[in-house]
């Protein structure tokens, strides 16, 4: 099992969808953001650009490339250059594409989610928490391996496997479009601070 780096990033799920509105699960379904959810992004662009140096700048945006993450990404890019932070551009990163759920996709979120999260359930044609959990570590391990602080945008079970990692309880909601201020602390336990 591969161990996350012990050094801070910045956390964006994505703006909503309609099937975020629907409580439909959309694993990799590329479901685009609605109207809500594009003000989301802009609003957390704009909370970015003012808490700028609060924690550390953000360096590099590296984002999933389903289209729901990467516009949320390339949103908050144009709202931090337009409030006086530099321009950054969006890098894509395959690893970060939210868990395939199989035969889930589509249909309404059900009790099978905390015997997936377990590793009791894996939905048919889908994938094991276990492996989301390697997979997402990876991915972020990338994007902190080079120097500053990046901004991963990226997806809400995507996040639960990074909470396992850091530690926490891995199943706790990440409303959308809610900046995370994710830091290490003693005994590989990490806090999480959110921007509001």
């Amino acid at each position: 099992m591969t161990d996350l780096m012990t050094r801070p990033y910045w956390y964006l799920r994505h703006g909503e969808t309609d099937w975020n509105a629907q409580g439909r699960s959309q694993g990799r379904t590329d479901i685009p953001l609605n109207a809500t959810g594009i003000a989301q992004a802009e609003a957390a662009g704009l909370l970015l650009a003012r808490h700028w140096r609060d924690h550390a700048p953000i360096v590099r945006i590296v984002a999933s490339p389903l289209s729901r993450a990467r516009r949320t990404a390339e949103i908050v890019a144009d709202q931090l250059a337009a409030n006086g932070a530099p321009r950054l551009e969006v890098a894509l990163d395959d690893g970060l594409k939210e868990v395939c759920f199989g035969a889930e996709e589509g249909k309404p979120m059900g009790s099978w989610y905390d015997s997936w999260i377990a590793g009791e359930y894996t939905p048919p044609d889908g994938e094991s928490f276990a492996a989301l959990r390697e997979r997402a570590v990876s991915a972020v391990n990338r994007a902190l391996e080079l120097d500053g602080v990046p901004l991963i945008v990226c997806h809400g079970a995507m996040f639960r496997a990074l909470r396992a990692a850091m530690h926490l309880k891995p199943n706790v909601r990440l409303p959308n479009a809610t900046p995370m201020w994710a830091e290490p602390g003693a005994a590989a336990v990490w806090s999480l601070t959110a921007l509001s």
